[in-house]
């Protein structure tokens, strides 16, 4: 059974207006490097080598990458999604200049946009705050793929594992007290289930783990077709 609407909303309740104006300093400048050791210019980069002129991003947080990255084009179709109304608006207010359309849902039921489908989809740091096991969580990512996916686009992003990768001290305490309060459900979650489950959905995938993050990518169909 997929989580409830209750389930999916509590990994997100955390970032209220306050909580976002803070996000940027707490986990991008400080836990990113220090804690999970995944500073962000390397999900930055993951951004540049991935994103298109035709993007969706899921989870959008404060738009930092949207932000910062190099889109090909200085006009892309940008499209943000997301179960947390605040992030939404604080992003679209962020990259004002794009345009971006906005998507209130939660990706774990029918997903109906009505927007043609992306090149490129990002999932930045939303499945170690997704309820459920890891196979759950994918099935998610699979219907995101083969609904708003192009043919050869490509699905990119970054989740916090608690198994299969290096967790300093701090890390597992930090990742303890998250689980506990329900910002993230990830004490399940382990990198050979991320491998064999993006192995299924995509036709190919990489998955590079830097600190407590695995960073992966994968495409349906062969790019460029």
């Amino acid at each position: 059974m997929p989580p409830t609407q209750e389930q999916a909303a509590a990994g997100q309740a955390v970032y209220t207006p306050r909580m976002l104006r803070l996000y940027d300093l707490l986990v991008l400048a400080v836990s990113n490097r220090f804690i999970w050791k995944c500073p962000t210019v390397r999900l930055l980069q993951l951004y540049n080598d991935n994103v298109s002129n035709n993007h969706l991003d899921v989870g959008v947080g404060t738009g930092y990458y949207l932000d910062h990255c190099r889109f090909p084009s200085d006009r892309p179709r940008i499209a943000l999604l997301d179960i947390n109304p605040n992030c939404l608006q604080a992003t679209a207010a962020r990259i004002a200049r794009y345009s971006p359309t906005c998507h209130e849902a939660n990706i774990f039921e029918p997903l109906e946009l009505n927007e043609a489908k992306f090149d490129s989809i990002g999932l930045n740091y939303v499945l170690h705050c997704l309820p459920g096991t890891m196979p759950e969580k994918l099935v998610a990512v699979k219907h995101l793929a083969e609904l708003l996916l192009v043919p050869g686009g490509v699905l990119f992003g970054s989740t916090l594992l608690h198994g299969g990768v290096p967790r300093g001290w701090p890390a597992r305490r930090l990742m303890d007290f998250y689980n506990r309060k329900q910002i993230f459900s990830n004490a399940e979650d382990d990198l050979a289930m991320l491998e064999q489950g993006l192995a299924e959905t995509f036709d190919s995938c990489t998955i590079e783990v830097a600190g407590c993050a695995a960073l992966f990518h994968g495409y349906r169909g062969v790019p460029g077709d």
